[in-house]
């Protein structure tokens, strides 16, 4: 058999859609002996005017019930004929079509006096119901002509009796052949012709231009002679069993066809109903869903003395009994399996367990099990397995996280039991700590636990997880009212933190500032709970803080940096929103950051700086600050430090920079663990500090966009030339300028594609005179992107050809370290992963809109299902694509041409 393409109805997302095109028919004039006898019919626009402005309505119907409110078309002044050529969308997927869906569209007439079926001073010209899938199953598709039912509204009924094709009509007498079914033959060998020319318009028929011209000069041919009907002769009436006895009745046979089209798709549709799976008959905890076993639905039979068939009643049928499935009985437990597990981990139960190990199929579902992702949930089998061979397991630390999953915290004794194994197992790697901070984890013992293993590590690598951690306190199962009743019973991870951001001034001043930010944030994803806890962590810092010998000048040092930032936004709000052109609003700002009075000028005693506090700002150079071009206009600023050097930082308002803060705190991660590796991409991972929910500071780093320097310099290579001149290397740059720009292309192109950074075009990659090249403008995450077809990874031509192109060696070694890095990242997966974890809840935007797909996103692009050599031959297969890719070029040279105009 030939190969038959197609496509099920439940997989196209898409709103169902009619085009009305237009009306055909004549309209009989009516005598006026009918007028005499109804004055009131003289009034109706369609008797009053052959070209009376109708509307039609579309409705969507299914088992003789409406499914959905009617659409109507706009109004629409006629002239020659009753033409719309309008689409309607309707209010309804074709997903969640049924097989039985029908369109039922009305013409609706317009009369002052109302009439049968009138709804206000509309009456139905006319209607007709058309099915959406025809006898095979296929959704219809394309342009149909629909028979119109004079005087009634569609009805959508099952039993429609205003259908869309009118069979013709079966002779009363053999030798008799009336008027009617004359047309009736005419129109069904229109229909045939049409039907031809439908297939050819699909390319199922061959095209020949002078037979298909003859076709459709017979068509119209038929088409005329079908809508002028002859009156019906006298035999005619006679035969007929329903004379006429109304004016109504005697316009039924005009003929008034409505054309429509429906959408056209590339493959046929064929109904493919959804199928949703039975709910369990017992189930476990929502933690242990993985495990429930579903049944097939019940079969449904028929007791004795119930009418099986509709022929009879009988008791052939009896003894068989119809399962009902309780939804409220299979959410809750097994009583049956809560006491079996009570009994194997009950107090006692314990003693057998220590010298008990498994067999070598055992230990490779174990060895399985250690390899799973921090995503992965367990079975009960496998939970089973974890707690009967825990002291097997307690010497690999790569177990420990899979035992606290399979323990049922919740369980007293069961808790009692596991608490005292955290302590015998071999000490787990910060990865894992971060891990039992999720959302999971809602235990107080393993929580401490986790909170014990970060103390071991130092304030440098704390610094590096210090976001996350801030959002772990949202996990934390003590209420703020509870910890202060009973300090005993306060966040473990609040006091770990407090405690070491009190003796230390970066840590301290970081966490101050994590914690501002989410007190600030009063939108409606944040609620009022977490607010309260961010608040009460804040002051406990705070009087911590007074406890250490510098505490109070330290509390002075955050209050002078909040002043600072109160001033610098007011500045930046100002030149926002002010209506000068920019060279004023640089002119007000270096006028304002002069006035001594506003104490920038000179900051006495020196400030520890917001975005960097290793650095002591003591004033500005109010002659060196600008105003950017951008919708936002963002200051950039340049402080005095202690050594006389300059600092700039661009700050802005408008802009919630709290997703940009994530990426570069991830881009930093994920440069330290290269660097264990002992492999250094040269990556610039800028400072960049959310001060609120709407402001924030970023790093300013020396630099040129990929658009201006091939603007200036013709390309990328000539601009690293032009900087780092050097006769004897290749291609002329300097070999250390040439490395920078190779290694980090190949670092920022891995951890983009990682973190599905969209958004991206030359105006928003940089590159330094060193040759560091780096992404910025991080609004778009996790594979959004604001553009069609973006590629997976950016890997421009421009970029490639300041390598060398794909031919030079240089590009060889990119490729190489894309893939050492790509190799690196995916073995620090579970860390990666976990980082992300915890900020699941965090109100940030690509994450708020999806938060349980946003690890993920991550972990799909990670690629951990495949093995080594099969990621490096992905990735390679990842790089060719990106390069060779054409719609990045039309993208980028379009948003030049839009920020050209803009200038």
């Amino acid at each position: 058999m030939e190969t038959f393409s197609f496509a099920t109805s439940s997989s196209i997302k898409l709103k169902v859609n009619v085009k009305i095109h237009q009306l055909d028919g004549n309209q009989k004039p009516l005598p006026y002996s009918v007028l005499l006898k109804r004055p009131d019919l003289r009034h109706r626009a369609s008797i009053a005017n052959p070209n009376s402005e109708l509307y039609a309505t579309a409705q969507i119907w299914a088992d003789s019930k409406p499914l959905t409110l009617p659409m109507q078309t706009t109004y629409k002044a006629f002239k020659s004929g009753r033409i719309w050529n309008e689409w309607l969308e309707l209010p309804i997927g074709y997903d969640d079509l049924p097989l039985t869906s029908q369109i039922a569209i009305t013409i609706w007439d317009l009369s002052p006096t109302g009439g049968e079926g009138a709804k206000g001073h509309s009456i139905p010209f006319g209607g007709t119901t058309i099915p959406l899938f025809d006898e095979d199953h296929t959704l219809l598709k394309g342009r149909q002509r629909c028979r119109l039912h004079r005087h009634k509204a569609a009805d959508g009924l099952s039993s429609t009796t205003t259908p869309w094709i009118k069979k013709p009509s079966r002779r009363s007498r053999k030798d008799v052949k009336t008027s009617v079914d004359v047309v009736d033959e005419k129109v069904a060998e229109m229909e045939r012709l049409e039907a031809l020319l439908k297939k050819q318009e699909m390319n199922e028929l061959p095209t020949n231009h002078w037979l298909d011209q003859m076709v459709y000069r017979k068509m119209m041919k038929l088409r005329k002679d079908v809508l002028k009907i002859p009156p019906a002769t006298q035999k005619d009436k006679q035969i007929s069993d329903q004379p006429s006895e109304s004016v109504d009745d005697e316009q039924d046979e005009e003929l008034f066809y409505l054309h429509i089209e429906l959408p056209r798709f590339d493959h046929p549709i064929v109904f493919a109903d959804q199928e949703y799976p039975p709910p369990p008959v017992s189930n476990l905890q929502s933690s242990m869903m993985s495990e429930v076993r579903l049944k097939p639905p019940p079969e449904v039979s028929f007791g004795p003395g119930i009418n099986v068939d509709g022929n009879g009643y009988g008791d052939a049928y009896a003894g068989r009994l119809v399962r009902i499935y309780d939804p409220e009985i299979g959410l809750n437990e097994n009583p049956v399996e809560v006491k079996h597990r009570r009994l194997v981990r009950g107090r006692n139960a314990g003693l057998a367990d220590r010298d008990m190990k498994p067999n070598a199929r055992i230990r490779d579902e174990l060895n399985a099990i250690m390899n799973y992702g921090p995503t992965h949930s367990l079975t009960l089998s496998e939970r089973d397995h974890l707690w009967t061979f825990r002291y097997y397991l307690c010497r690999d630390k790569r177990a420990l996280t899979k035992f606290v999953k399979s323990v049922s915290w919740h369980e007293q004794r069961e808790a009692q039991n596991a608490a005292p194994m955290l302590a015998k197992w071999a000490e787990i790697d910060v990865d894992d700590a971060l891990e039992l901070l999720g959302p999971s984890f809602t235990s107080p013992i393993v929580r401490a636990y986790a909170v014990d293993r970060l103390r071991k590590a130092d304030n440098d690598e704390l610094l590096v997880y210090l976001l996350q951690l801030v959002q772990a306190l949202k996990y934390e199962t003590v209420a703020p009212e509870m910890a202060d009743s009973d300090p005993a019973q306060s966040s473990s991870l609040a006091r770990f933190l407090i405690s070491r951001a009190k003796d230390s001034l970066i840590l301290g001043n970081f966490l101050h500032w994590y914690l501002m930010v989410e007190c600030d944030d009063h939108s409606p994803e944040q609620g009022p709970e977490f607010r309260k806890l961010f608040h009460k962590v804040e002051y406990d810092f705070m009087v911590e803080l007074e406890k250490t010998e510098d505490g109070l000048a330290r509390r002075k040092t955050f209050l002078r940096q909040a002043e600072l930032i109160t001033v610098l936004s007011k500045i930046s709000k100002d030149a926002r929103f002010s209506r000068e052109d920019r060279t004023r609003k640089i002119e007000r700002l270096k006028k304002y950051l002069a006035d001594p009075k506003n104490d920038l000028l000179h900051i006495d005693p020196p400030l520890p700086l917001p975005l960097d506090p290793s650095i002591l700002i003591t004033g500005i150079y109010p002659d060196d600050c600008n105003v950017l071009k951008s919708s936002l206009f963002p200051l950039q600023l340049n402080f005095r430090t202690t050594t006389n050097t300059k600092y700039p930082i661009i700050f802005k308002t408008g802009d919630d920079l709290r997703q940009d803060q994530l990426v570069v705190q991830i881009i930093t991660l994920m440069d330290r663990l290269l660097r264990k590796e002992n492999l250094d991409l040269k990556l610039s991972p800028y400072r960049i500090l959310a001060t609120s929910t709407s402001a924030g500071a970023v790093q300013f780093v020396p630099s040129l966009s990929l658009a201006a320097a091939i603007a200036k310099h013709r390309g990328i290579l000539p601009y690293l030339r032009a900087n780092n001149p050097d006769d004897t290397a290749p291609l002329g740059v300097r070999k250390e300028a040439m490395d920078t720009y190779i290694k980090s292309c190949a670092g920022y192109c891995v951890i983009t594609y990682l973190l599905g950074v969209g958004d991206r075009h030359l105006d928003n990659l940089l590159l330094s005179p060193s040759g560091h090249f780096f992404h910025v403008d991080f609004g778009y995450i996790l594979g959004r992107d604001p553009k069609p077809f973006a590629p997976l990874m950016k890997l421009s031509h421009e970029m490639i050809d300041g390598m060398g192109g794909t031919g030079h060696a240089h590009y060889a070694q990119f490729k190489s370290y894309c893939f050492t890095a790509y190799s690196t990242l995916r073995k620090q997966a579970n860390l990666i992963l976990n980082l992300f974890a915890l900020m699941r809840e965090a109100n940030i935007p690509d994450i708020r809109l999806e938060p349980d797909k946003a690890v993920w996103k991550v972990q799909e692009r990670l690629a951990l299902d495949l093995t080594e050599e099969e990621a490096m031959r992905y990735f390679e297969r990842l790089i060719e694509e990106s390069s060779n890719a054409i719609m990045p070029v039309v993208i980028d040279r379009i948003h030049g041409l839009v920020q050209h105009f803009r200038a």
